[in-house]
Order: C-alpha cells, then sequence, then structure tokens
C-alpha cells in the first residue's frame, strides 16, 4: 500500500506582506520545515511539494538528504497546485496539507492515515465555538445553530482515485478545499476532530502565535 502527502506551497503570501511566509524562521527552522517533519511517517512513500517557481531552489536544497521529498512546480491556484501533486506520482491514499500549518502533529496525521483507509475520504476540522452571524449589507440577518458547524482544517485525506477523478471534474474551478470538491460531487466525507492550535499562518499574528506554540514543543 503506497500512502502520498501532497503539500501545496504555490502561494505568493499576499495577505502576509512582502515575504513568503513558509520560509519564516522559527528558532532558526522554516515553516516549511516544520510542516514536512510532521509528516515523517514510515508509512508515508512520497511528500511531493508543488512550489511557487520563485522558491523551488531553495527547497530543494533544503530538503536534498530527503529522499521521500520532491519538489515540483506549482499552479497559479491551491486547486492548481494539488492536481499538479496527484498527477505527479499514483499512489493508494493521499494526504494534502497547507504548507502553512506548521503546527500539525504527528499523532494527528497517524490517526488521519488510520481513518483514510476505512472511511475513504475525511477532513480534519474543529467544532466552532463562536457564536456566527450571517450579515448582508453590514446588518445581522440571523443568528446560524454552531452546534453542527465544523471549521474546515488540513489535512485531508483521501482514496487517491477518488480524490484524483473529482480534480479532473472540476478542473476549471476554483476550489479552496479538496474535501470541498468531493461535496459537490455528492461523495461522503467524514469529520477528524483536530485541534485548535493547527491554524494556518496568513498574517503576522498568526506567525506570532506559531513561534509561541511552536516553542513550547
Amino acid at each position: 500500500m503506497k500512502i502520498n502527502v501532497v503539500i501545496p506551497a504555490g502561494g505568493t503570501s499576499s495577505r502576509f506582506g512582502k515575504k513568503n511566509k513558509l520560509l519564516e524562521k522559527i528558532d532558526g527552522k522554516m515553516v516549511i520545515e516544520y510542516t514536512v517533519e510532521a509528516f515523517e511517517d514510515e508509512r508515508i512513500s512520497e511528500i511531493i511539494i508543488p512550489a511557487n517557481v520563485s522558491i523551488i531552489e531553495l527547497l530543494e536544497e533544503t530538503f536534498k538528504n530527503n529522499p521521500k521529498i520532491k519538489i515540483i512546480e506549482g499552479g497559479k491556484a491551491r486547486q492548481q497546485s494539488v492536481f499538479n501533486g496527484l498527477n505527479y506520482s499514483e499512489c493508494d491514499y493521499v494526504l494534502i496539507h497547507d504548507g502553512a500549518r506548521p503546527m500539525i502533529t504527528k499523532e494527528l496525521v497517524s490517526l488521519a492515515i488510520d481513518m483514510v483507509i476505512d472511511k475513504k475520504a475525511l477532513t480534519v476540522a474543529t467544532k466552532t465555538v463562536d457564536t456566527i452571524k450571517e450579515v448582508v449589507e453590514g446588518k445581522i440577518v440571523k443568528t446560524i445553530d454552531r452546534a453542527k458547524l465544523y471549521n474546515t482544517q488540513t489535512p485531508q485525506a483521501f482514496e487517491y482515485n477518488l480524490i484524483l477523478n473529482a480534480h479532473k471534474k472540476l478542473v476549471d474551478e476554483n476550489y479552496t478545499d479538496d474535501a470541498g470538491m468531493l461535496e459537490s460531487l455528492g461523495k461522503t466525507v467524514y469529520i477528524l476532530d483536530g485541534s485548535y492550535k493547527n491554524i494556518k499562518i496568513t498574517t503576522q499574528n498568526d506567525l506570532d502565535i506559531a513561534k509561541i506554540y511552536l516553542k513550547q514543543n
């Protein structure tokens, strides 16, 4: 059984600032290095990183001593980058994880591997704890029952052919997460309870939070 990981890193970090957030260092190690380390599971065959062309050379140098890691060219959008990663290497199951989520734990990755073999499609997610309002033109029109709401995270894990076929069918769309693609095709996606620490670094403030969490670990 072959299990791959795709870690899209093709973005330009436009909301973060002038720097690429994946290259920001915490205690001398780049964000993308923390992310990749969580997937150093003996059951994982390849870690494929579809990257922005501007950082491919740096990533190749950084991970040159890890034969599992393959650096390829990413796409203009996340969906394109993931599709490139899926097409690079066939497997039985694949985990897809945001490069900018360095607080993911090896324990959660292991649980995702165990679960996807049984369930075929899942996403890590956390229950919504805030009260959610629907707003139109600056006015609250509805308070949404949060009992059934979850905040989607990654990794998301799938039977390889299931998610590959979804990407092929929806190749001209622009989905921000792969589970959403399966949902739109009427496929069942299960929830794996995640961690509130598993945030995505989008702003400088997120990086500051990441520094606290990673130093604690």
